[in-house]
């Protein structure tokens, strides 16, 4: 389940690749760590603009329910009544821009005695997105993103799941528009060879302390 990722690009480059995008001539800052219940940009569709898409700030984590107490971070299972209307609407559809996205370690370091981050890219794009879900609530609109069986790189060391990731151009043209069916057969793991596991500087302990999220 992946619960820390970053994204340190900008707004320019947001637009270019998500393109036709109104970014209102507001830049983004660098999120250097983003863990659930953090504010972070997403790209929405915008019926009211001249752009058909626009960036928005959003908390991450879907509102919990019934016996879940924390926010849900991931979706996995799309045939859940929870998912289908978001699903099936295009406009409820997100794409979450990236940089890098972390998953824990299955064992402690050796040397430290603690688990390890490791950070994960794509080899020749430095800014992707994950497929994500949205909805309004009384506290602000929240999103959540999509999760599927893990490639071999990133199933090295989370062997469960990864998150579903897109580059711009088609593959986000067809998940902001799709009908429901088509979005669903999207949820599928990023080719291995196309990606790549990067150093990446830790923060101050204080800097972004972790909150666990859910996955559905």
């Amino acid at each position: 389940m992946c619960n820390l990722y970053r994204m340190t690009s900008n707004a320019d480059a947001i637009a270019q690749l998500f393109a036709p995008l109104a970014t209102g001539g507001v830049n983004v800052p660098a999120y250097h760590e983003i863990f659930p219940d953090y504010e972070a940009p997403v790209i929405v569709a915008d019926e009211d603009s001249s752009a058909p898409r626009r960036i928005a700030q959003m908390k991450w984590g879907w509102p919990p329910f019934g016996q879940v107490k924390r926010p849900i971070t991931n979706i996995r299972n799309l045939a859940s009544p929870m998912w289908r209307n978001a699903l099936a609407d295009p406009r409820r559809r997100c794409l979450v821009p990236v940089t890098e996205f972390s998953e824990w370690s299955a064992t402690p370091d050796p040397a430290t005695g603690r688990k390890r981050k490791h950070w994960f890219a794509l080899r020749d794009d430095p800014l992707f997105a994950f497929a994500g879900l949205w909805r309004p609530t009384a506290d602000g609109p929240r999103y959540a993103f999509l999760t599927c069986e893990a490639n071999r790189l990133v199933g090295a060391i989370h062997p469960k799941a990864m998150p579903v990731i897109l580059r711009g151009g088609e593959e986000a043209d067809r998940w902001l528009a799709a009908d429901g069916e088509s979005a669903a057969t999207m949820q599928c793991a990023f080719d291995d060879t196309g990606m790549r596991e990067v150093e990446v500087p830790e923060l101050a302990p204080d800097a972004a302390p972790p909150v666990q999220g859910s996955l559905l």
